[in-house]
């Protein structure tokens, strides 16, 4: 599914939410209640070209139906873009192998009215070559504490990142994307604040191999604002 994230995924009372806003729409089709279950929780402010979720129904709608009829009851900023059934033990986000997240920046000088919540602008003059030289250091199995936010659930901060990369586009436009096995809370907006400050000078390449064995946040970049991140891809096998 696509989604135009405003307050964020997870149902919260009485607030406008993706999740609630696509059970509501099941259930008007359905006329049953269902309990979404996504890859993961999009923050207020992200957005996503290829979220996954299910839910369990027994409603007789035939599959290649159900999308257009959800769509048809949701709010524009939200698309389903396809449905399937799946075994009964599947799981969006325990099932979950890879995901890819890409963090769009706009260098140019004044930025944009138009895209200002669907990226983040950058005045200064990013160093692109630098930040390639960066981002390979996060690749591989490392322990990412210094790039998680307070908050975080999780028990380990030992994540895979088996891509990463940073790709200048021809509008002024720069491209963080990182694929990996999991990602901390705010995992992929502090490394792409790390990256920001490798781009202005900041922060040297080779010091990234550093700050990541730190596992100190202090040491790392800004968290980025979420309206340049996207959720790009979720990968089951």
């Amino acid at each position: 599914m696509m989604e135009k994230n405003s307050i964020g995924w997870q149902k919260q009372p009485n607030k406008l939410n993706i999740q609630g806003n696509i059970e509501k729409a099941i259930q008007a089709i359905t006329k049953e209640e269902v309990d979404l279950q996504a890859s993961g929780r999009t923050d207020a402010g992200v957005h996503a070209y290829g979220q996954v979720a299910n839910f369990k129904t027994n409603s007789n709608i035939p599959i290649e139906k159900f999308a257009i009829a959800i769509n048809s009851n949701l709010k524009k900023s939200i698309l389903i873009k396809s449905a399937e059934e799946v075994d009964e033990k599947f799981h969006s986000r325990l099932s979950c192998k890879r995901k890819t997240y890409r963090y769009v920046i706009n260098n140019s000088k004044y930025g944009t009215a138009i895209y200002r919540n669907l990226e983040t602008h950058i005045v200064e003059k990013l160093n692109v070559k630098k930040m390639q030289e960066a981002i390979k250091y996060f690749e591989g199995e490392h322990d990412f504490k210094a790039f998680k936010a307070s908050g975080t659930s999780s028990k380990s901060s030992v994540r895979k990142i088996y891509e990463a990369k940073v790709e200048e586009m021809p509008n002024e436009r720069i491209y963080i994307e990182l694929t990996g096995n999991g990602f901390l809370y705010n995992m992929v907006r502090i490394i792409a604040g790390t990256l920001v400050e490798v781009g202005i000078g900041k922060i040297e390449p080779k010091d990234v191999k550093k700050i990541i064995e730190s596992k100190k946040r202090e040491n790392a970049g800004k968290t980025l604002p979420p309206q340049g991140l996207y959720l790009l891809k979720v990968e089951y096998e």
